[in-house]
């Protein structure tokens, strides 16, 4: 694809991750009034620059960078906003560069996540949360009889708001991380 269209895919979507994170910070969630139209114009330009297959691809890429952030709605508390967000980034960057997004976001996650663990002491927790929410998703997928979603913890678990991180900051993040990664060697998932 041409140099100029693939800068502006990423320019919408580094665009779109810094508003989101800048609302995450202040209000704790990520509006859908900007996911859902970021989700229909990377549609659209899907479409304009690929026609169906284009299309196809776009949607197998919200698919791709959406379920991860969707199992972890449900099994570990996370945002649905962030699941809505990268969904949508998927449509904006197509396959090959969703794959790259995918991993830059996930390790810029886990690495805010140990930052602040460590900076609240609270570092034993984080992972043995981690493990839990590992553990339960592992029972359920393996056909196990017990689930306990996270919004379902005991009282003596409970993560304070101030010890969640807000992930929209994990997606800017890891987003900008993967625009250069992309830019600056050129690497993309190759099929």
């Amino acid at each position: 694809m041409n140099e100029k269209l693939t800068l502006f895919q990423w320019g919408a979507v580094i665009g779109a991750s810094l508003i989101a994170a800048s609302g995450d910070l202040k209000n704790r969630r990520i509006p859908n009034s900007l996911t859902f139209p970021l989700f229909l114009t990377g549609l659209l330009w899907a479409i304009v620059n690929g026609g169906l297959s284009g299309l196809g691809e776009a949607f197998l890429a919200c698919f791709l960078l959406g379920i991860p952030y969707v199992l972890l709605f449900v099994f570990a508390g996370g945002g649905a906003g962030d699941a809505k967000l990268m969904g949508a980034i998927g449509t904006w960057l197509g396959l090959r560069q969703s794959v790259v997004v995918l991993f830059c976001v996930a390790f810029a996650g886990i690495l805010i996540a140990l930052i602040k663990a460590i900076s609240k002491r609270q570092l034993r927790f984080v992972l043995t949360s981690v493990f839990i929410s590992f553990y339960t998703f592992i029972i359920f997928v393996t056909g196990g009889k017990k689930l306990q979603f996270a919004n379902k913890q005991p009282e003596t678990c409970e993560i304070s708001s101030e010890s969640q991180i807000p992930y929209g900051v994990a997606i800017c993040a890891g987003v900008c991380v993967a625009a250069a990664v992309v830019w600056g060697t050129g690497v993309e998932w190759i099929w």
